[in-house]
């Protein structure tokens, strides 16, 4: 078989693979709706219910300001609609396996890595831009947006929506049933996320609990975003290099492992 040049061997299916994970998502509008639907729901319901019950104290360039919890949880809410989108697009990979279609692609004459980039692309854009339409309820929330705050949070969410994907991709490439994937999903990405400082701040959380979020790659996602929306504001959440450095580094962990588990598995 007459081997591709060495770009079209690359881009060519990144392009192809990106492309129907897009137009896949949009066919299927229940998926749309749950996604975008359910972190509202969420921060909605949750939000309002603790409403002023819960107060988070942090220095304003100043005295101590705070916020309630609607303007406190709207972050995490935003982190948990990336993992939503993000995870549950790669379903696609348990189909794709079950159907024959990726067994067709694995014997194409294209890089196993174009096959991941291209599945972790298409999901990451689905993650961000329903990230983005989320963004758009700040100030709802109390949050007051600037240029240099949507662009912040745009590349955090981008940086989030790639660690995500590819931890979906890495999960879903080794099940059989998209059974199992929720099962998991519901096992150890949801309390992923509640770990995050999504819902409740380490300060005050039980030592042993306060130690799981910080080992929790996602609390770093969550406080880049937090300090993204406040590019001014000292959050005394924690240094927002540091957690946008970790960030980073998990998303490139997940991408080569999924690389690598393909490589070696395909």
């Amino acid at each position: 078989m007459e081997r591709l040049d060495s770009a079209t061997f690359w881009y060519l299916p990144v392009w192809s693979l990106w492309r129907r994970e897009i137009v896949r998502f949009l066919r299927q509008r229940s998926r749309v709706i749950g996604a975008l639907g359910t972190p509202i729901v969420f921060w909605v319901l949750i939000g309002s219910g603790l409403g002023n019950s819960f107060r988070y104290q942090f220095a304003a360039n100043g005295p101590a300001a705070e916020m309630n919890y609607l303007e406190y949880s709207f972050p995490g809410m935003m982190a948990l609609m990336v993992l939503f989108t993000a995870v549950f697009s790669m379903i696609s990979v348990i189909e794709d396996r079950r159907e024959g279609f990726m067994q067709a692609v694995l014997a194409a004459p294209v890089a196993r890595s174009a096959i991941v980039v291209g599945k972790i692309l298409g999901s990451t854009t689905l993650a961000v831009g329903q990230g983005l339409l989320f963004l758009a309820l700040a100030p709802a929330a109390g949050i007051s947006l600037g240029i240099g705050s949507i662009v912040a949070a745009l590349l955090v969410l981008i940086v989030l929506g790639i660690g995500l994907s590819g931890l979906g991709f890495v999960i879903a490439w080794s099940m059989d049933s998209t059974q199992g994937f929720h099962a998991i999903m519901n096992l150890v990405l949801v309390p992923m996320w509640m770990l995050s400082g999504a819902l409740f701040p380490p300060t005050g959380a039980l030592r042993w609990m306060a130690w799981l979020m910080m080992i929790n790659p996602l609390t770093y996602g969550v406080t880049a975003l937090r300090q993204a929306l406040y590019l001014r504001v000292d959050l005394a959440g924690g240094s927002a290099e540091s957690a946008v450095a970790i960030s980073m580094a998990f998303a490139v962990a997940m991408v080569l492992l999924a690389a690598r588990i393909v490589a070696k598995k395909g």
